[in-house]
C-alpha cells in the first residue's frame, strides 16, 4: 500500500513538472507579449490601458484611461489568474461586448501561462 501511494505521487509529480515550469517562464511570455505590445505597455496608457500590476486590479480601473467599454467598466471583475488566462484565450468569452480587437486570442495554454508570469513580473511596487 506505501509503494503504491509513492507511485501515485511521483506519477503526479512527473505529470505536473512540465505546467509548472512553463507557468514560471516569464522570458518565454515576454516573446508572447508582443502580440499584446501594438496596443499595451507598462507604466503607460497607450490603446490600450497600462498593465503595470494587472493581477489583483479590478477591471476598468486604471487612471487617466478613457477608452474603457461600458461592458468592462461594469463587468466587477478582479483580474485574477484565473479571469485573466481566459481573457488571454477569449477575450469576449469573459467580458461580451468589450471593445479590444484582439479576435485570435493566444490559443496554446503554455502561452498563457508564460504570458501571464511576464506579466505579473513587469510589476514593480
Amino acid at each position: 500500500k506505501c509503494n503504491m501511494m509513492k507511485w501515485v505521487i511521483a506519477a503526479g509529480l512527473v505529470l505536473a513538472a512540465p505546467f509548472a515550469a512553463s507557468a514560471q517562464d516569464a522570458e518565454a511570455g515576454k516573446a508572447v507579449f508582443k502580440k499584446c505590445a501594438a496596443c499595451h505597455a507598462f507604466g503607460k496608457n497607450a490603446l490600450g490601458p497600462d498593465l503595470s500590476c494587472v493581477a489583483g486590479r479590478a477591471a476598468g480601473t486604471v487612471e487617466g484611461y478613457a477608452g474603457y467599454s461600458d461592458a468592462v467598466k461594469k463587468s466587477g471583475i478582479t483580474w485574477d489568474d484565473e479571469k485573466l488566462l481566459a481573457w488571454f484565450e477569449k477575450d469576449d468569452a469573459v467580458i461580451p461586448g468589450n471593445k479590444m480587437i484582439f479576435p485570435a486570442g493566444v490559443k496554446d495554454a503554455t502561452d498563457r501561462a508564460n504570458l501571464l508570469a511576464y506579466i505579473k513580473s513587469e510589476c514593480k511596487k
